[in-house]
């Protein structure tokens, strides 16, 4: 009985809270629907390297992450680089091949990129692009079609990593501190800084 309590609360647990549709691009809602313990066994991951953190971006092709890759004769895109722009708020994803047009799923993670009521822009070399989107609790599966070729993707959020980062933060308050015990101890703010009792 405890065993099959525990099935059930993880089963709940798991199960996405939220679906939101960008466009929708696909004719199975639940192409990209799949749980994080699958997604983690059947896909494949890139870590994402911001500030001394590594964030997990997990990916794979065909719109499924129950295909099993090694399965598959066509030879499937090969993912180059991925790296934030804090300028533009944007994930960009430089692929190194792609021999036909595919499918292309990355899991996101809220801290990483989000966008205000979930209206990401895609941009695939240099094009606007359609996709799907369903939310899990701390992520979205991002779902889109890459065509023959494509060099580089850009996933355009409201809120990227490093915005204002906690080692920028340090450093503006040891710079006000700094600037308060130099004016303090100076002559030429003089005036400006005696203690009166």
């Amino acid at each position: 009985m405890k065993i099959f309590l525990v099935f059930v609360i993880i089963t709940l647990t798991l199960i996405p809270t939220n679906i939101a549709f960008g466009s929708h691009i696909f004719d199975d809602r639940d192409a990209f629907a799949q749980y994080l313990d699958i997604a983690q066994l059947s896909s494949e991951k890139y870590l994402l390297k911001i500030d001394e953190k590594t964030y997990d971006i997990y990916y794979g092709y065909r719109g499924s992450f129950e295909v099993d890759i090694k399965k598959i004769d066509v030879e499937l895109p090969k993912l180059s680089t991925m790296s934030i722009n804090p300028d533009r708020k944007s994930l960009e994803i430089t692929m190194e091949s792609v021999p036909s047009n595919n499918v292309l799923w990355l899991r996101l993670p809220l801290e990483v990129i989000s966008a205000e009521n979930t209206q990401y822009r895609l941009v695939i070399d240099g094009v606007d692009t359609k996709y799907d989107l369903t939310k899990f609790p701390d992520q979205y599966a991002l779902g889109m079609i890459i065509p023959k070729d494509t060099k580089h993707i850009e996933i355009i959020g409201t809120h990227v990593v490093p915005e204002f980062g906690i080692f920028s933060i340090v450093i503006l308050g040891i710079s006000f501190i700094a600037i308060i015990y130099f004016a303090r101890k100076s002559h030429f703010f003089g005036p400006l800084w005696t203690r009166t009792n």
